[in-house]
């Protein structure tokens, strides 16, 4: 039996021509324009967008994209303003790859352009481990496209493929799954939680510390070497290096994650859906950028592909308030610094470690049969895990003494 399954492939533009690297930036920043104004304009059908995108010298890939995306930003992602980093977005009708063993780099990328045979190749590096589905997406080998995004870091460009392929499911059987939690954040890195009956067991917390610091510190580095105008090549030094230390911590950490999953039996990750966790956030533009700046989604695809490599499912939840709901009862409560506090006095939870706390609710929103469920406003005092908590058979008496937890013991 098989299940499908998406993954992000990702690619890095080999340093392209001055020729090319000129209408690459004029794409992006074309691109960028128009989703400005048809945000701006309040645009919320594909209509109204096209009629604002058409005027624009840009590919209709680029313009299909933002037909489906803008209307999307407020009604779906409730988005109040827009990140200015945005990523340049395609349609899959854009995914026009070649490959040759006798070019230096085998893989190469139409870039699309507007007007006709104006598009040109350019080379790629592929990530190695994605190699196969390189191929399979090349040779219609049951690999689909899906949205492409092409974003600008400094010098280079890095694009990102999503593509759509089926698996055959391992472990999917389980009689008694254990389904393990993993919340992906800036304080914490990750904190993973195996549910077990609804009971948080032996969490794991991975500090942040070292990657805030190595973000700060890239940060102030940068800024000062601009404002010396220090030789590019020498500012392109440094961003390598700090880009390098965080993937050496992103590879160190998916590894953990994947250590702590195989000490369950019948163990079943769960994370949350992050696509397009940029419009979702809205904490204000300066907290929105910090956040941004660190790779949710990059850390959770590595996560993904060691665990399904050591043949552990994963199922994707809905991300909505898991940090301010109880684990134990449902209800809305409070988060301060570290520390979520339930609001219920019937529940037994009074303090609890708030990213332990989002990892319990992310495990405890699989369903029974595999399906994640969407998150039920507040208000509502029924389960939402579809394990009808409340008439369980085995009755617990409310604790005396209020339970608190912040799991100090677990942090690295």
């Amino acid at each position: 039996m098989s299940e499908s399954v998406t993954k992000t492939l990702q690619a890095t533009l080999v340093p392209p021509t001055a020729g090319k690297e000129q209408r690459l930036s004029r794409l992006l920043d074309t691109y960028r324009e128009a989703l400005h104004d048809a945000f701006d304009a309040g645009a919320e059908t594909m209509s109204a967008v096209n009629d604002i995108v058409t005027p624009y010298d840009l590919p209709y890939q680029a313009k299909d994209a933002l037909k489906s995306y803008v209307p999307k930003l407020r009604d779906t992602y409730n988005a109040s303003e827009l990140d200015d980093g945005h990523p340049l977005r395609l349609v899959n009708r854009a995914a026009k790859f070649d490959y040759s063993d006798e070019r230096e780099y085998g893989y190469v990328w139409q870039v699309p352009q507007p007007g006709r045979g104006t598009n040109f190749w350019i080379p790629l590096r592929i990530n190695p481990e994605q190699e196969s589905l390189w191929n399979d997406l090349l040779t219609d080998d049951g690999a689909e496209p899906g949205e492409i995004q092409l974003q600008r870091h400094r010098t280079s460009w890095e694009l990102h493929v999503t593509v759509e392929y089926e698996v055959e499911q391992t472990n999917s059987d389980y009689a008694d799954p254990t389904y393990i939690g993993f919340d992906v954040g800036e304080s914490a890195l990750i904190t993973g939680c195996a549910l077990k009956r609804d009971v948080p067991r032996e969490p794991i917390i991975v500090s942040g510390n070292r990657a805030r610091h190595l973000r700060k510190e890239m940060h102030t580095t940068l800024k000062r070497l601009q404002k010396r105008e220090a030789a590019e090549w020498r500012i392109d030094e440094r961003f390598d290096y700090y880009q390098n230390a965080l993937t050496d911590i992103v590879e160190k950490v998916s590894r953990r994650a994947v250590e702590y999953a195989r000490g369950f039996e019948n163990p079943v990750v769960v994370m949350e859906d992050l696509t397009d966790i940029r419009e979702s956030l809205d904490y204000g533009k300066w907290m929105n950028r910090r956040l941004h700046a660190w790779a949710f989604a990059r850390l959770q695809g590595r996560i993904e592909d060691k665990v399904r490599d050591a043949g552990i499912p994963v199922e994707y939840v809905n991300a909505a308030h898991t940090s301010q709901t109880c684990h134990a009862c449902g209800h809305i409560g409070t988060r301060d610094g570290d520390d979520f506090r339930c609001q219920n006095n019937g529940c037994h939870i009074t303090v609890f470690h708030a990213d332990l706390n989002a990892a319990a609710n992310i495990a405890g929103r699989v369903d029974p049969w595999g399906e994640s469920l969407s998150w039920e406003p507040t208000g509502n005092d029924s389960p939402r895990d579809g394990s009808a908590r409340d008439s369980a058979t085995v009755h617990r008496e409310t604790s005396e003494k209020s339970s608190q937890m912040r799991l100090t013991a677990f942090t690295d």
